[in-house]
């Protein structure tokens, strides 16, 4: 059986080293034995160095948990742990997984609202304010890094607050830009941030990752009918010994091992966010080049990890299925955007968006090879 080994450029999975993919067959392990330890120590404290915490929970007042399963797990486990039955829960939604964080609580039966802002804009905190006003949710949802239209917000910190202000919990979707940019939890303020393995970890998908406020564990510890894989609370008592609630992939324990390790210690933090920053830089340079193609999100809220450019008029999202397997044939995988958000767009008569993935490990000259075989591609589409 063959398989092909595209250099993804998609908005998560996304590339994975060498060294990452070899770690995989690294020995098998119990995942309750003292081995374990060798693998989840190390797992736990880079997790927590890259969200800007020390090793002492009492010390910074954040708690970590691993939930087997994916980013929506996590956000799940957010909700079901966190939302009482007579609570309502306030989702402010910028694009498809802002819906993805209300749909969960819909799904789970939770009092819910809804405020969907108009594709490719940020949040507007003086909206929100309203929101609260009106509503008087108890918790309130956040999408700090939205890869469905490019938008990253930076002003997570003041959203935290304002939601605080109004007696509410703020909880923060970070799935695809943890380990992208420096997260500092303690300064962001709130009280459950859900990030996951795939997307700027460049790890395989597998396991979701929680962090919540020491006021978060209190108030689930009231909160009935949290499920069993979904109990924040159940989950800490086995992170507590470094340990997951249900049984992990131990190769993907392996794998996540290993690539914290490079992170903290042979890339480095710093240097990983400021390369996200130049492939940033490098992805709108492109696109600037491109007339008649826009950069979707607006200035000041671009994302790090994800750039999504809307087509000229005369192009259709058919187009884009099209270069896809154009980009197939020259090795690339390439992103034709959110199919659900395209057909919205044609249908009110604006042209679709795609998008260019640089998150995880993707290096500068990785991505300038992406860029020149997709200027080929797009060539007959750019204005003359």
């Amino acid at each position: 059986m063959e398989f092909n080994d595209l250099a993804l450029f998609i908005t998560g999975p996304t590339y994975i080293r060498p060294e990452v993919r070899l770690a995989a067959a690294l020995p098998e392990f119990g995942h309750r034995d003292t081995e374990a330890a060798t693998r989840f120590d190390p797992i736990f404290h880079g997790l927590r160095a890259l969200a800007g915490l020390g090793d002492d929970p009492a010390a910074d007042g954040y708690h970590l948990a691993l939930v087997p399963g994916s980013g929506s797990n996590a956000l799940e486990t957010l909700i079901r742990s966190l939302v009482a039955d007579d609570e309502t829960v306030l989702n402010i939604s910028v694009g498809a997984f802002g819906d993805l964080f209300h749909n969960i609580a819909v799904f789970n039966g939770k009092k819910h609202v809804q405020h969907k802002v108009t594709p490719g804009q940020a949040m507007d905190l003086e909206v929100v304010e309203a929101l609260l006003q009106t509503e008087r949710p108890a918790v309130v949802t956040m999408t700090h890094n939205e890869t469905s239209t490019g938008v990253f917000h930076e002003n997570i910190a003041a959203f935290c607050a304002l939601v605080r202000r109004y007696g509410a919990l703020p909880l923060v979707d970070g799935v695809s830009i943890f380990g992208g940019v420096a997260v500092d939890l303690p300064a962001m303020g709130c009280a459950g941030y859900a990030t996951a393995t795939q997307k700027s970890l460049a790890l395989p998908a597998g396991v979701g990752i929680c962090f919540v406020s020491q006021e978060a564990v209190e108030k689930s510890r009231q909160v009935k009918n949290k499920g069993y894989v979904t109990d924040i609370v159940r989950h800490l008592e086995r992170a507590a010994k470094h340990q997951t609630l249900s049984t992990p992939s131990t190769s993907l324990a392996n794998q996540m091992a290993v690539q914290l390790d490079y992170i903290l210690r042979v890339e480095g933090m710093q240097a990983r966010f400021a390369r996200h920053l130049r492939l940033r830089d490098q992805a709108h340079a492109f696109a600037a080049g491109l007339a008649g193609f826009e950069l979707f999100a607006p200035e000041g809220c671009r994302s790090p990890s994800a750039t999504a450019v809307q087509c000229p008029s005369s192009m259709t999202a058919a187009d884009l299925k099209a270069l896809k397997e154009a980009m197939r044939a020259r090795g690339f995988l390439f992103d034709t955007g959110y199919m659900k958000m395209n057909t919205a767009l044609e249908a009110a008569g604006a042209p679709p968006v795609f998008r260019i993935g640089h998150m995880g490990d993707i290096t500068e000259a990785m991505l300038s090879a992406f860029l020149e075989a997709l200027a080929e591609v797009l060539a007959p589409f750019v204005r003359r």
